[in-house]
């Protein structure tokens, strides 16, 4: 393009762009398919036009041809000079672009493509469980298979003849094959999964198919075949697998609108649950993950979409300031687990001292914690700020018939197990075939050269004669079937007629192999394929019993290596309050009214309690009101704060004891209250909220602990005794929102804390979750019993200690190595029978639990090499079952004995006695722990009743009497004042 030297015009010329100015191109025009030459002109000139105009021509550009008006036609002549003019720059009929309609192309381009991305890249077909990517490399890798490895660069190169998406994908895909360990043999750094380390280069890494592979994955007799991308090679349109591979494997998948994600499965598993639906059985199929771990499948749904698994790293607890990380959670590495470790650390959310990964062969994780801080609390804080419990979505969605379907994977596995029937049936059908053509030509050569039929053909002078020699001298020896017979017919019986191919093969065979020939040895052949035809023919009659053999080889040959490593339990919910480590001091400012974390420098603060960011924290004023509040670092709720802690909205046994004196009667009442039900940042009232209302006396109980407090009276009272006291325990435990107990009607000058009583709501029931191994209130396992403060539960184990523990709900029990988890009782007595490592001989010993020392186990056996838990119980009268033998000779025989009746309780550290028999070869418990102990039938003290209600106390009454529910109405007080004005009442009230 040649640009002008000449000074641009003024930019005042109307026939410029002024500033606001817009244009409007009007191609419409252009863009019909039928348009003529002058339009194609018209529409040229127009374009020509507004490119001069904006590149700065102004004699060539108009007002017109800018604001899109239609131009008037061009006289003859200046139409001609711009002919001759475009004609010296563009060949005849060309033009610079061609101008096409796009409504319409972006809908079809897309609906194209995404069906490209669904069907031949994201998402695996059902018949093979593959992506195109993985069919073209282990068809690849099959076409290459000598048994050798082969260098992966290699089998990439060779892929790429199939796949047209380059040698990346190709490698990606191939590793991931690998790194599942079932189709590809590898040798060198592939990488691992659980250190999310990357595979090596492909020219330094090796691979071949494996046995598994090469026995299930490919039969070309068998297989439907299409044309590579470019049409050069012939490459599988799906494999004939013959195993539920997808389902094996997993796979995930991120398509157009659409996305697969489908768990791997256990291989023995998925080898039983296939014999299950051979056999009409019911089966449940639950993932199995490569990096082991924990799984709650509780949710799993069958792999659909809605389903959810949660999935934990497992945890061991070495010691109290060690805990090793011995497996991960499937989706994550080692390097992000502890990455994330670290940043809840860094948060503050956990404490922890170091973290170092020694994982080699194993995945070895240490978390060093610091002194005082619990292990059991770590476990639980790892589970709920880090990755070490992690959840995933499964959606099982598979292509059938060139279609996504989500289907489960129970009906999944049915697919495979049914498309595997068919494979099975198709082999067994082509191998009947063969072996027909084998026994077909074996039959008609022993006919040809016994009964030396070739001697006939040497006086034969055409091809055709030779052939009608042969085909003679064979029908007098065979027949085929249908075909009428002779008297005494002996021939042989042919599955099909004689060929024209059939006598060909018999003029190739050669004189050396005729004179060789041995009719015993073709008659022993022949016979082979007879034995053979026949247990084709019977597999093909029982089809559902030659699948089941078939599964079951496999089984016996694949599976003794592939165990489950993923463990299957339920967990129970972590909340994150509950473990959130206390990273922060509560402060409060009674007199302003502020709490919160960062009041450490004001001097009117005082230091309340630890606590976690996470926490709510309650503030009761002295007007009786309460507000609850997330923690802040500085929170205003009111002034003049009586009490300021840490809420926990599912505590039931923090109880609150309360005096106030209402503002308009002067009466004054006590309550004892849980607050529960509650709205953050809203304000309760405690009393009858009247003006002047004051609270005299206020305690928190954690353990819903009553009290007895001595109340005195204003020297202004008209009563004669001033002083009297007053116990919580008389009053029940009620709502926020209810009255009280009236306490007395004289103004009060002072209240004091006397004693404190136990608690009003007795033990707290405590059960044990044995799947979860924990301990709960919620009535979920076995009920251990009513659990007060100085109570402890008894753990023995079966390496032969024991161990007490508090009964926390936060502890976690190693439930598989627990014999005995129940209360501890005083009268406990452990029966236990042991073998001794070193003499080999059983002792008995039984004894009390004489230490006190919690979280500290205590061996109760001998500690000598190899020393053995047989038996241990603690039930009053406990029996065993002994077989044994007497002496050398004697014959075998079982014993029973009673534990209590053997021997007498002695000390913990004691040998016990010996059972002195020649041999022992067995022991079995006969007695259990017996039945749950016996739930408390009796409605608790302090249960909460309709809030509002208000009870006279003995006081008031005169009467020892328990206290009566009272509705206080203003003539019930009117009467009340009335009553304090005789001597005698106040006799009795005090």
């Amino acid at each position: 393009m040649a640009i002008s030297d000449s000074t641009a015009p003024d930019a005042s010329h109307p026939d410029y762009l002024e500033p606001g100015d817009s244009l409007d191109f009007d191609l419409s025009g252009a863009a019909q398919p039928d348009l003529d030459a002058t339009d194609a002109a018209l529409a040229h000139d127009a374009t020509q036009q507004v490119a001069e105009t904006l590149f700065g021509d102004a004699e060539s550009a108009t007002d017109e041809g800018i604001m899109g008006v239609e131009a008037e036609a061009d006289s003859p002549q200046e139409a001609t000079e711009e002919t001759e003019e475009e004609d010296t720059k563009f060949a005849p009929g060309e033009v610079i672009h061609d101008l096409n309609n796009v409504r319409g192309m972006y809908q079809n381009w897309f609906l194209d493509y995404a069906s490209y991305v669904i069907l031949e890249r994201a998402v695996p077909a059902v018949e093979d469980g593959l992506k195109p990517v993985q069919r073209r490399i282990l068809h690849a890798m099959n076409e290459m298979d000598d048994g050798r490895f082969n260098k992966v660069a290699n089998v990439i190169g060779q892929t790429m003849q199939y796949h047209p998406h380059g040698d990346a994908s190709i490698g990606d895909a191939m590793v991931n094959l690998g790194q599942k360990d079932l189709l590809i043999e590898t040798q060198g750094n592939w990488g691992d999964v659980r250190t999310g380390d990357s595979a090596a280069a492909p020219r330094y890494i090796e691979a071949r198919l494996s046995k598994f592979a090469l026995e299930v994955v490919f039969n070309p007799d068998i297989t439907e075949w299409q044309m590579s991308y470019d049409g050069r090679k012939r490459e599988p349109t799906t494999l004939p697998v013959k195993f539920p591979l997808l389902l094996a494997q997993g796979v995930e998948g991120i398509a157009v609108g659409l996305s697969t994600k489908i768990m791997p499965h256990n291989f023995r598993e998925l080898c039983q649950a296939s014999i299950d639906v051979l056999r009409k059985r019911e089966f449940r199929l639950y993932p199995d993950f490569p990096t082991g771990g924990l799984a709650d499948i509780s949710n799993y749904q069958s792999g659909q979409r809605g389903g959810k698994i949660r999935l934990r790293a497992t945890i061991e607890k070495v010691d109290k300031t060690l805990l090793v990380i011995r497996d991960i959670p499937y989706g994550t590495t080692t390097t992000a687990l502890m990455e994330s470790i670290v940043k809840a650390s860094e948060a503050n959310k956990i404490k922890i001292k170091k973290v170092v990964d020694n994982t080699a062969a194993e995945v070895e994780i240490q978390v060093q914690l610091p002194p005082g801080i619990s292990p059991d609390l770590t476990i639980d804080a790892l589970y709920a700020f880090t990755d070490c419990e992690i959840s995933i979505s499964p959606n099982t969605c598979v292509i059938i018939d060139d279609k996504p379907r989500f289907v489960g994977v129970e009906d999944m596995l049915r697919l495979s197990t049914a498309k595997t029937v068919r494979l099975l049936e198709r082999e067994l059908e082509i191998r009947q075939q063969e072996l027909q053509e084998k026994w077909h030509s074996a039959s008609l050569e022993k006919i040809f050269i016994e009964n030396r039929i070739y001697r006939k053909i040497e006086e034969c002078e055409t091809w055709e004669q030779i052939l009608e020699t042969i085909d003679a001298g064979l029908k007098k020896f065979v027949r085929v079937e249908g075909e009428k017979l002779r008297k005494d017919d002996t021939r042989i019986v042919l599955r099909r007629p004689v060929s024209e191919d059939d006598l060909t093969r018999l003029t190739e065979i050669r004189i050396k192999r005729i004179s060789k020939y041995d009719g015993f040895k073709a008659e022993e052949y022949i016979q082979k394929l007879d034995a053979e035809l026949a247990e084709v023919a019977d597999n093909l009659a029982n089809l559902t019993r030659y699948a089941v053999a078939y599964f079951e080889n496999l089984l016996k040959k694949y599976g003794a290596s592939r165990a489950r490593k993923t463990q299957l339990r339920t967990f129970d919910v972590v909340t994150a309050q509950k473990v959130a480590v206390a990273n922060q001091k509560l402060y409060v400012n009674r007199q302003d009214g502020f709490i919160g974390h960062g009041l450490k420098k004001d001097e009117k603060a005082e230091f309340v309690c630890d606590c976690s960011d996470l926490d709510d924290i309650i503030a009761i004023k002295r007007d009786g009101t309460f507000v609850v509040t997330k923690i802040a670092e500085k929170t205003f709720v009111g002034k003049d704060i009586l009490h300021a802690g840490v809420y926990n909205k599912n505590d039931d046994r923090l109880v609150y004891n309360m005096v106030y004196v209402d503002g308009a009667s002067g009466i004054s009442f006590a309550k004892r209250f849980l607050v529960s039900g509650i709205t953050r940042d809203k304000t309760y009232d405690l009393t009858k909220g009247t003006k002047g209302t004051k609270t005299l006396y206020l305690t928190a109980n954690p353990n819903s602990e009553s009290e007895t407090v001595a109340i005195q009276l204003s020297d202004k009272a008209p009563a004669r005794v001033k002083q009297f006291e007053f116990d919580f325990a008389e009053l029940a435990i009620k709502g926020k929102g209810s009255m009280g107990n009236i306490v007395t009607k004289q103004p009060i000058k002072k209240i004091t804390q006397k004693s404190v009583g136990d608690s009003t709501l007795g033990g707290r029931d405590v059960f044990f979750d044995p799947v979860v191994g924990r301990l709960n209130h919620t009535n979920h396992g076995r009920y251990l019993g009513a659990f007060d403060t100085e109570h402890v539960v008894l753990v023995v184990y079966k390496d032969g200690s024991y161990e007490l523990k508090s009964p926390s709900p936060t502890l976690h029990f190693d439930v598989p190595n627990i014999l005995i988890l129940r209360k501890l009782e005083p009268d406990t007595v452990v029966s236990a029978v042991y073998v001794d490592g070193e003499t080999k001989l059983h002792y008995v010993k039984r004894f009390h639990i004489e230490t006190t020392t919690m979280d500290k186990p205590f061996t109760f056996i001998s500690e000598s090499k190899g020393s053995k838990l047989l038996a241990v119980s603690t039930f009053a009268e406990p029996e065993v079952e002994v077989k044994l033998q007497r002496d050398k000779k004697a014959d075998k025989e079982t014993e029973k004995l009673r534990l209590d009746q053997f021997i007498e309780v002695k000390g913990w550290k004691a040998m016990g006695n010996k059972l002195n028999y020649f041999k022992i070869h067995g022991l079995q418990l006969l007695t259990d722990e017996g039945p749950e102990p016996a739930r408390r039938e009796a409605k608790k003290r302090g249960a909460a009743k309709t809030e509002g209600e208000a009870e006279a106390s003995p006081a008031e009454a005169g009467e020892p009497a328990p206290p009566a529910n009272v509705e206080i109405t203003d003539e019930e007080v009117a009467q009340s004042q009335a009553l304090l004005r005789r001597p005698k009442a106040q006799l009795g009230l005090f």
